[in-house]
């Protein structure tokens, strides 16, 4: 059965089976009705005497030049023409199926003015699996994500690319050989198609869900670290928490005990331990990584709002045939939500480093230094924390908040933009490094445990070191250590910890339904 497109109903589970592919998409019939009413107001301004912004007049600062009612269509494919400007790599299909799926959803809310067959065209690509070719820079975020959205409307049109098996198809051959006809626009509608933030919002969408096994993932990792280093689940006593009343917090807590539950390593060590206190990347992890949830959890309530949205100009009124002009395509919204999640994944990033800085650490974990079996002749996982430094630096740099930075454009008319196309795009790398910090603390924490042997771990945790052992061996002398990384890197981002975090019965969500 197809997905149902509910316009202005669509839930994170919605987004998340777009996302992933695979699935067909059917406007909910309920929908028509308001698109034929918007339409309808749309095509008696065309033919109308007054001037309307976007329908019978120039864009941005050519506002005030009328366009004749016989240039209308030439008007609106121009305008996809002039704006297919973008550049750099193409955008993931991931993130061009939320564009195709969010943009048909926001039409069909009946405020845009466009017909019925945009909106068809829409799910007719999407459901052929086609693959719009869309540059990745060239958009402010502000009028709506123009550059993108334009190469989108380009290949519907049958002017511009599909992506098709990693290769650049001209969209005439494509569409022709998917039996689609081509988009031919009328009054508005590419003004409609452009104008928007579902491109900003998709990337955004694309780096939460992509996000989301890895932080998962810490929460596993960053547990085993503990036994490994002896650590104390004190901390995670949930009367602590309860205390501060922080939501992401308490949930993360609950995590940590119920991952350690049952451990004979923390059986070990529970009495007569002579240290007082674990240091912070131990004892605080609910406190970080419980903000960072929160943070996250916002994110996904902005995001799922703004893919509900309607966010082109002018917008459309039916009941009273208004047209009105404002400005929902800023994409501020998003690009602040695109800001906190850097944040937040920095900070995943930086505390996992921290873990492993404190497991190759002597003097703190109790383990040998740098974790070698031989210390001095193997150098062990000296050089693998220089590299999980290298990449939680780089990502402090990369979290800068881009929805600060505004440029003018469009002669002044768009004279503050939101930047929330790079804010959300800038994420992925961010969350690729941080899987490989978590690989780098996975390989250690693991290698912690086989010097506690035949102590065991609880039942979890060690079920996450056997997945670990069918692919990376315990490191008994110094070797070639980087694909070891990336195996291990590969278990935090491909979601096989995540699974098995999922698999314990009662725990609270994350962001999405598990």
């Amino acid at each position: 059965m197809p997905l149902v497109l509910r316009p202005g109903r669509l839930t994170l589970d919605d987004l998340q089976a777009v996302h992933a592919g695979g699935v067909a998409l059917a406007l909910d019939p309920s929908a028509h009705a308001a698109i034929a009413a918007s339409a309808a107001v749309v095509q008696r301004a065309a033919h109308g005497d007054a001037a309307v912004y976007g329908v019978n007049t120039g864009f941005g600062k050519l506002a005030s030049t009328r366009i004749g009612e016989g240039d209308l269509a030439t008007l609106q494919l121009r305008l996809i023409r002039s704006h297919s400007v973008g550049i750099g790599e193409p955008l993931a299909p991931p993130v061009v199926r939320l564009m195709l799926a969010t943009k048909a959803a926001s039409l069909a809310r009946g405020h845009s003015g466009v017909r019925p067959v945009v909106i068809d065209t829409l799910l007719a690509v999407f459901n052929a699996g086609l693959v719009p070719w869309v540059p990745s820079q060239g958009s402010v975020g502000a009028s709506g994500d123009l550059a993108p959205l334009a190469h989108m409307t380009l290949a519907l049109m049958g002017e511009g690319d599909f992506l098709v098996d990693g290769a650049r198809r001209p969209a005439a051959t494509v569409l022709r050989e998917a039996g689609i006809a081509p988009l031919a626009l009328a009054a508005k509608e590419g003004l409609a198609l452009i104008n928007g933030t579902q491109t900003s919002t998709a990337l955004a969408l694309h780096a939460l869900l992509s996000f989301e096994p890895v932080l998962e993932a810490a929460l596993v990792v960053g547990a085993l670290t503990v036994d490994a280093a002896r650590g104390s689940d004190a901390p995670f006593d949930p009367r602590i928490h309860a205390l501060r009343g922080q939501p992401g917090q308490i949930d993360v807590a609950e995590y940590y005990r119920r991952l350690l539950e049952g451990s004979a390593i923390r059986a070990s060590h529970r009495d007569a331990d002579d240290r007082v206190q674990d240091p912070y990347c131990l004892r605080c992890q609910p406190q970080v990584v419980g903000a960072c949830l929160d943070q996250l959890r916002h994110a996904a309530l902005v995001l799922l709002r703004e893919a509900n949205a309607v966010t082109d100009n002018p917008l459309v009124f039916a009941d009273d045939g208004s047209l009105l002009s404002g400005g929902n395509f800023h994409a501020e919204p998003v690009a602040l939500a695109c800001d906190a999640m850097a944040c937040a994944i920095a900070e995943v990033g930086a505390i996992a480093e921290r873990r492993i800085a404190m497991l190759i650490d002597s003097g703190v974990s109790r383990l040998p230094p740098f974790l070698a079996a031989d210390p001095g002749l193997n150098s062990g996982f000296m050089i693998a924390h220089v590299t999980a430094a290298a990449l939680a630096s780089e990502n402090k740099s990369i979290a800068h908040p881009a929805s600060v930075d505004s440029l003018p454009t469009s002669a002044n008319q768009e004279d503050h933009v939101s930047m929330a196309t790079f804010a959300a795009r800038r994420l992925q790398p961010m969350i690729a490094n941080v899987a490989r910090i978590l690989g780098i603390e996975l390989l250690a924490a693991a290698q912690g445990i086989e010097f506690l042997r035949p102590l065991a771990s609880s039942s979890v945790l060690e079920s996450v070191h056997a997945l670990l052992r069918k692919t990376v061996t315990p490191m008994h002398h110094d070797r070639y250590l980087a694909p070891d990384i990336e195996h291990a890197a590969a278990l935090v981002a491909g979601g096989e910890l995540a699974r098995i975090l999922r698999m314990l019965p009662g725990l609270p969500a994350l962001w999405t339904p598990a």
